[in-house]
């Protein structure tokens, strides 16, 4: 599991680091900290010179310096890439630079060039490799000047970049990208991942990200799930486990005018392993889905979750529908129409909420751009408001849940996931979850994640039904290897 640290949260760490060494981050000549920084960023750019210059020694590179402590990373990794024979050109991109690590370059060997020099430089094609330590963590969104010349060239020109903590014109904090930011191949950060570095589109622009141990003790503001953590809470089958065990979830989904919903919300739950799944929703909907899944029940009875709202539309009892369905006291997961029918007051923990940007924007009566701006923000208004589970679903998706701070983030699908349908097939992947037992938290971390491994296992345009399709072998590969 990777943990990811706000801005705040890495500087209070810094903090009580420089004090526990009794240092100082306006040291001229480089903390410990900015030394153990360096190092780290000195072997990655090194492993990459390998694959595009075939090594150290004759590889040429470009660091643009700013004038902050992430500009002092880049100048000492360069000191250090030139003592091993890499040559190095200096650009100062602002009028001040880290006076201890432009001195160390500059006795290292390393040369400083104009603007001009370093324009022609990338365009030439006479650089291997260019080091972003224009702006670090305390930077704003967006480059201008200079910076952002610079960074259109790296663009035109294809060159390899490795950003320092972050590529310059991104905000530490959040998931924008602004049109003038570098574009990095490799990002090496500093003692805990950003939110950048794991939030779309920014991620995207991280390129690769390398996380260095700089011996920080950092707070979590999140944390992203891998396979493992998947693996570890997917329900496995004994061999006395009958269908209730293993889980019954009831689908009222869909409706005449939107059978499909229905049909893919009954995809996830049978792929994702549900012990039964039992249709109540629409007649026209019942047929399509009892058509294409034989194994599901077309009777009311005993469910351990639900799940609601997938391809309603208009109806009349969708508030009393929704109702019932929190007060039960069951595992609930209210998705697209049943979302704009919420009871008012806390629905508790056990209800799960699986609203795309539009959607929770409409919840919070915000613009859709202000949730996408701050998806973390929005997600825990969300949770705030309505004291329910909250799973954001997008390019990057989020879970909250009332009473806890740390949010989750599961792991990351292939764009090629973004179309129509995803968002019922992952309703009844996440119900099927909980009526196996897990808590919503859980399940809508493992529920998304799962449907992300099954589309990177087929990428392409492949419809939703097909990567439904894919869960049981992905299933089945997790828990073999946990």
């Amino acid at each position: 599991m990777e943990l990811v640290s706000s801005i705040a949260q890495v500087l209070t760490a810094e903090e009580a680091a420089f004090a526990a060494l009794g240092e100082s981050a306006d040291d001229p000549r480089g903390s410990t900290l900015m030394q153990r920084a360096a190092a780290g960023l000195a072997a990655v750019v090194g492993r990459e010179l390998r694959l595009v210059a075939g090594g150290h020694y004759g590889a040429s590179v470009l660091v643009l310096a700013g004038s902050g402590n992430n500009g002092g990373d880049a100048l000492h990794a360069a000191a250090r890439l030139a003592r091993r024979g890499v040559g190095v050109r200096l650009r100062r991109t602002g009028s001040g630079v880290h006076a201890g690590g432009w001195q160390a370059a500059l006795d290292a060997g390393a040369r400083e060039v104009d603007a001009d020099e370093a324009m022609a430089l990338i365009d030439r094609g006479r650089v291997d490799l260019v080091i972003d330590g224009i702006l670090g963590i305390g930077g704003r969104p967006g480059l201008s000047g200079e910076p952002a010349e610079l960074a259109r060239a790296c663009r035109r020109c294809g060159v390899t970049v490795v950003a320092a903590d972050l590529p310059s014109g991104l905000d530490a904090d959040r998931p924008g990208v602004a049109d003038d930011a570098f574009r990095a191949t490799v990002t090496v950060t500093f003692g805990a991942r950003k939110p950048c570095h794991v939030s779309e589109p920014a991620a995207s622009a991280c390129g690769r990200v390398e996380l260095v141990d700089i011996g920080l003790e950092v707070d979590a503001l999140a944390e992203c799930w891998g396979p493992d953590e998947v693996a570890a809470v997917w329900p496995v089958p004994g061999p006395t486990s009958d269908k209730y065990a293993r889980g019954v979830v009831g689908l009222d989904t869909g409706s005449r005018h939107y059978t499909g919903a229905a049909v893919l919300g009954a995809a996830g739950a049978v792929h994702a392993g549900a012990g039964m799944v039992r249709f109540t929703g629409a007649d026209r909907a019942a047929d399509e889905v009892i058509a294409r899944f034989p194994n599901v029940v077309r009777a009311n009875g005993r469910v351990q979750a639900l799940v609601l709202g997938s391809g309603w539309g208009e109806r009349v009892d969708a508030a009393e529908t929704v109702a019932g369905a929190v007060a039960s006291g069951l595992g609930v997961v209210l998705d697209a129409d049943a979302l704009s029918h919420l009871p008012t007051g806390p629905l508790g923990a056990r209800v799960l909420l699986t609203p795309h940007a539009g959607e929770l924007a409409r919840m919070l009566r915000l613009d859709r751009t202000e949730v996408e701006a701050d998806p973390v923000a929005a997600v825990r208004e969300a949770v705030r408001r309505t004291g329910a589970t909250v799973l954001l679903k997008g390019a990057t998706q989020y879970v909250a849940v009332p009473e806890r701070d740390r949010i989750g983030i599961a792991v990351p699908g292939p764009a090629w996931t973004g179309q129509a349908g995803s968002g019922d097939v992952l309703a009844g992947i996440c119900g099927a979850l909980l009526a196996a037992g897990l808590d919503p938290y859980d399940a809508a971390l493992a529920g998304a994640s799962v449907q992300a491994l099954a589309a990177a296992e087929r990428p392409g345009p492949h419809p939703p039904q097909e990567i439904a399709a894919r869960v049981p072998a992905v299933v089945h590969a997790l828990v073999a290897d946990s």
